[in-house]
């Protein structure tokens, strides 16, 4: 039986273009089954997650930059700690840099709602992991609604 998947929302924040374009082609060569949603820093995001016209579309998922311009990872976590609740949904999040700096890794580590600290670039074997346990997820929870 073959059963055509929903796209996993994917929304990536993070201000190199290269590595946007990249992380876009990536999740296409990948064949992985997501729509790709790119902002530029945390503050755009924001803005977005809070307009109510995105509420069908809010992502399965985040890949978020630490160190960007206007609104770094960091402050990004603040803020979205405090508008997750009016979200509706559960959004999961993976903190993203080129740091190896162990402070950011147990910083980010600690931040509740972030999944785990990935070193950019992400790899195709990192995405078709994550894009494939949250097609899982939803799927088992879509079978046991459906009953």
């Amino acid at each position: 039986m073959n059963v055509e998947k929903d796209a996993v929302r994917v929304c990536l924040i993070d201000d190199d273009q290269i590595y946007a374009f990249g992380f876009k082609t990536l999740t296409k060569l990948k064949g992985l089954n997501s729509q790709v949603t790119h902002f530029s820093n945390g503050n755009a995001a924001i803005a977005w997650l809070k307009n109510s016209l995105n509420r069908d579309n809010l992502p399965d998922v985040i890949f978020l930059d630490i160190n960007m311009p206007v609104m770094d990872g960091w402050e990004f976590m603040h803020e979205f700690a405090d508008i997750k609740p009016q979200l509706g949904k559960i959004i999961t999040i993976y903190m993203l840099s080129s740091s190896i700096d162990l402070n950011d890794i147990y910083r980010a580590r600690k931040i509740a709602g972030v999944e785990d600290y990935i070193f950019k670039p992400v790899n195709g074997y990192q995405l078709s992991e994550i894009i494939n346990l949250l097609q899982e997820q939803r799927e088992t929870k879509n079978y046991k609604y459906r009953s």
